[in-house]
């Protein structure tokens, strides 16, 4: 079976989903969607992630904040972390110009914003797997493997929305690199008061986040090298509640909430990673795809729908003949990545109190831009 569009977006997560939205009302678009997704609400299962108060204009511009209100997520009005001392220090969002954030119900999110790109004109394929990609002239033919069978796509741009796994750009040939080996081990549970506020708290092997999440829950995550005893120690739920409880500010939380866990602990990948040139002749990089943020610069969300939002104007420019917008891409993404780099090293490099500790002391040796890189 073969179809055809305009341009076709592998990866149907925030960044995925913002490209589609703005690209489906002008162009044929298809959202391809590895993921099963729920039949009712096209959910697939996420993490919770924040998403900060400069948002706000960004949705204006996609003319989804109206809607996005609607949605009733938890707003972040502080956070608070013990963090390069013992001390709790508190962020009050009364002292941002842009407000407070949200706390996104990360299921509840991906499934509307995806829902603003069918509206909008998108055609949605899931689950489908991106198996080949070649180029005949200015035509992409993208093999798509969906319930144990082939379905051939041409089109005339793709945009790699596949996260970490960047499948479009590994098929082209492109390096990916990771500059560390950051993983997160989480678990979802139940929350009897709302907190409002997210809480970091730093320890010898990494560092803990918690925050509330819609309908009375709360995400409580554990961050650490893949390699190291933290990592193994923490695999299961028991485990990591446990060693979540010999923290100060985490233990007192969980207490103060009265946290029930509920369900297996998981775990995720949170290293950064980059492809370096984000876009190529016809096609381009969005998202994770692009750049792959740590959790501690709170800038993985928006960056994802920010790098969807500016993508999608870019390809209908080159559509039309104009590279101009895709150049302008490129260095947006640079911009974005350098002002990550030299975010994450002074927040990492505030932490000094275990010089001996594998997880902190490669922070330290990663605070310049000259780190050692892992090709993952």
């Amino acid at each position: 079976m073969s179809l055809s569009a305009d341009v076709v977006i592998v990866g149907a997560g925030p960044a995925g989903a913002a490209a589609a939205v703005m690209l489906a009302p002008f162009v044929r678009t298809m959202l391809v969607e590895r993921a099963e997704l729920d039949g009712a609400s096209g959910n697939a299962i996420r993490i919770g992630e924040s998403l900060p108060a400069a948002a706000r204009r960004l949705l204006g511009d996609m003319g989804l904040w109206d809607d996005f209100l609607r949605q009733q997520h938890a707003p972040c009005y502080a956070r608070r972390s013990i963090w390069g001392g013992s001390d709790p220090v508190t962020a009050d969002s009364i002292v941002d110009s842009d407000g407070a954030g949200w706390h996104l119900d990360r299921t509840r999110f991906d499934a509307w914003l995806r829902g603003w790109a069918c509206r909008r004109g998108a055609a949605l394929v899931a689950p489908a797997k991106a198996g080949a990609l070649t180029r005949e002239d200015t035509t992409w033919h993208l093999t798509l493997l969906r319930h144990n069978r082939r379905l051939t796509v041409t089109a005339r741009y793709v945009i790699d929305a596949g996260g970490r796994s960047t499948p479009l750009a590994r098929m082209l040939g492109r390096r990916r690199v990771a500059t560390d080996r950051l993983v997160a081990h989480w678990l979802e549970g139940r929350s009897d008061e709302d907190h409002r506020a997210t809480v970091i708290e730093a320890e010898q092997d990494g560092w803990w986040y918690s925050a509330d999440i819609p309908d009375g829950r709360r995400v409580l995550a554990f961050y650490t090298d893949a390699d190291l005893g933290a990592a193994r120690d923490t695999l299961t739920a028991a485990r990591l509640l446990a060693r979540a409880r010999t923290r100060p500010e985490i233990s007192h939380l969980l207490g103060a909430t009265r946290f029930a866990a509920h369900g297996a602990a998981g775990v995720c990948a949170a290293h950064t990673s980059e492809i370096g040139d984000a876009a190529g002749p016809g096609w381009i990089a969005v998202g994770d795809a692009a750049l792959a943020c740590d959790p501690l610069s709170s800038q993985g969300m928006l960056n994802a729908v920010y790098s969807g939002f500016l993508a999608a104007g870019a390809v209908r420019e080159a559509l039309a003949g104009d590279l101009s917008g895709v150049n302008d891409y490129r260095r947006a993404i640079d911009r974005l990545a350098r002002a990550y780099h030299a975010h994450l090293a002074a927040w990492y490099g505030m932490e000094r109190r275990w010089p001996d500790s594998p997880f902190w002391a490669r922070r330290r040796r990663s605070l310049s831009l000259a780190s050692a890189e892992f090709v993952v």
